[in-house]
C-alpha cells in the first residue's frame, strides 16, 4: 500500500478590508452609539414628567378629584412671536421651563380682569417657597394700552401682547365662554394641560391651590425655580 503523496494544505485567504472601509465601519459605529446616547438622555429627561403624570393621575388615593379640567391632548407653547410692555418681542415658545399660569384679557382690564390677575397673584403668593417654581402671565388680547394702576399688581408678571385671534389657535376656553373668563396651567415641557373654571372665585381658589400643589409635587425636580 502506498502512501498519499503528499499535498500543499489549503487556507482560505480572506482579504483585509481597505482603510476606507475600516473608517466607514468606525463612523457609522459611532453614529448608532452616538443616536442611542442621545435617546437615553431624552429618556432621562423626560422620565421625570412622566412619573410626575403617572403619580398624579394614575397612582392617587381613590376619591381624589381635580377641580381644573385636564387638557387632552394637551396643546404645546406655540412659537407665536408677542410683544412685551417694553417693546421688546418674545415667543411664547421661549417661557418653557417652568409652571406658568395664564389669564388673557384685553389691556384696558376691567373687573373681571383684574379679578382674574388678583386670583392668579394669590395662588402663586399661596405656594409659599415653591412660589418661584411658577411664572404668573398676562397675555394681553389686543391693543389697548395697560393702565398705569395695574403696575404694581403686575411685579413680577410676564406680560406679552399677543393678537387674540392667534391665541385662539392654542388656548379655547370652556364651550360657550371667553378666554379672558379662565386661568389655563402650561407645565415647564411647555404643554398646555389644564384649565380652571370660568369665573372663578375666591371661594374656589382653595381648590385651584389644591391641583397645583399636586402638580408641583409630582414634579419636584422637574422645572427650573426663578428662570
Amino acid at each position: 500500500m502506498h502512501a498519499a503523496a503528499d499535498e500543499p494544505l489549503g487556507l482560505t485567504v480572506h482579504s483585509m478590508p481597505s482603510p476606507g472601509q475600516a473608517l466607514a465601519g468606525s463612523a457609522e459605529r459611532r453614529t448608532t452609539l452616538g443616536r442611542w446616547k442621545m435617546v437615553i438622555v431624552m429618556l432621562c429627561c423626560a422620565a421625570p414628567v412622566i412619573a410626575s403624570y403617572f403619580t398624579y393621575y394614575v397612582v392617587r388615593p381613590e376619591g381624589r378629584s381635580v377641580f381644573g379640567e385636564l387638557i387632552d391632548p394637551q396643546r404645546p407653547l406655540p412659537d407665536i412671536e408677542g410683544t412685551l410692555r417694553d417693546g421688546s418681542t418674545v415667543k411664547l415658545s421661549s417661557l418653557k421651563g417652568q409652571w406658568l399660569l395664564i389669564a388673557v384679557a384685553g389691556g384696558a382690564c376691567d373687573s373681571l380682569c383684574e379679578q382674574q390677575l388678583y386670583l392668579q397673584r394669590q395662588l402663586r403668593e399661596s405656594l409659599g417657597r415653591d412660589k418661584d417654581r411658577m411664572d404668573r402671565v398676562w397675555l394681553v388680547s389686543d391693543a389697548a394700552p395697560v393702565p398705569e394702576r395695574l403696575d404694581n399688581a403686575l411685579h413680577g408678571a410676564t406680560v406679552i401682547r399677543v393678537p387674540e385671534a392667534r391665541l385662539a389657535e392654542w388656548l379655547a376656553p370652556d364651550a360657550g365662554h371667553a378666554l379672558a373668563e379662565q386661568l389655563y396651567v402650561v407645565d415647564p415641557i411647555g404643554n398646555w394641560m389644564m384649565r380652571f373654571p370660568p369665573r372663578m372665585g375666591l371661594a374656589d381658589a382653595s381648590h385651584a391651590k389644591r391641583d397645583i400643589d399636586r402638580l408641583l409635587r409630582a414634579s419636584a425636580a422637574w422645572d427650573k425655580p426663578d428662570r
